[in-house]
């Protein structure tokens, strides 16, 4: 069966999208969706300079849930719309990020790291004066710092997401070379019941793999995660489930037989 649920979609209520929700829906809905799970962005404390003002990835998180139950409230037909938010994690932001998920009911919760320690790595200044193999361990350890502080959200999401943007890319990058650090993270997630997403995002940056790379998923399984979700990580209507025949084919080939959908931040499994 196709992946018709698309769990990590920006709209206009994120500081990096253009889309109107309603857009969003509509291409959802011809595009045969049975579930949209908007994931708005949530980065505390996102660096600032000239492109980037203060509170940019800050989503108004009032004025967010008032159009989703305008257009909760509309949708008539397919797909079913879910309220979620994207964290930006980082370990001092702990208390916040808790006080901030106590206050508010969602469907689903991604944690993402975008910032490492302080920088971007989509921001050049992330690697100057790095090697690339030094500046992912920083990044991949940086993950580990967060899970060992916060754990209250759902899947992490893009967990290689630093690859996007390393200088030559997933050229070279393989899970054995960082293994002894994604074994820590796997086994935190684990530990603390947090699944991993596959997103699909990565195909627009000329990747070979999908976030995380087939190895990490493949390791996962093989210790027993089953909590995946897939999400096409679109800012766009028509970046909505792009890669998702891949992400199925990958799914299937990494040994998992189903993929999660969340309501309530409770998983339901749907068979591939």
């Amino acid at each position: 069966m196709p992946i018709r649920s698309d769990y990590h979609v920006h709209s206009s209520f994120s500081g990096d999208s253009d889309a109107p929700m309603e857009a969003m829906i509509h291409k959802a809905a011809g595009l045969g969706l049975e579930q949209l799970c908007f994931t708005e962005h949530m980065d505390f404390e996102y660096p600032i300079s000239e492109s980037t003002p203060e509170g940019l990835f800050e989503v108004d998180t009032t004025a967010y849930q008032e159009k989703f139950r305008e257009m909760h409230t509309a949708q008539q037909k397919l797909p079913r719309l879910l309220y979620g938010i994207e964290l930006g994690l980082q370990a001092h932001l702990a208390p916040r990020l808790t006080a901030y998920v106590s206050g508010n009911s969602f469907d689903f919760i991604i944690g993402s790291s975008h910032i490492c320690h302080g920088k971007d790595p989509y921001v050049g200044t992330f690697w100057e004066g790095k090697d690339v193999e030094d500046a992912c361990r920083e990044y991949f350890s940086s993950i580990i710092e967060n899970l060992e502080s916060f754990t209250d959200f759902d899947v992490y999401g893009h967990l290689d997401y630093v690859i996007r943007y390393a200088p030559d890319k997933d050229m070279g990058y393989c899970y054995e070379k960082y293994r002894d650090l994604f074994d820590q993270i796997i086994d935190l997630l684990l530990e603390k019941g947090i699944g991993l997403e596959v997103n699909t995002g990565g195909i627009g940056y000329g990747l070979r793999n999908l976030h995380p790379c087939n190895e990490i998923l493949k390791r996962y399984r093989r210790l027993g995660g089953d909590i995946v979700t897939v999400g096409s990580d679109a800012h766009r209507p028509e970046d909505l489930c792009r890669g998702f025949d891949l992400a199925e084919h990958v799914l299937k080939d990494c040994g998992f037989t189903h993929y999660a959908v969340f309501a309530c931040r409770t998983p339901h499994f749907i068979k591939l």
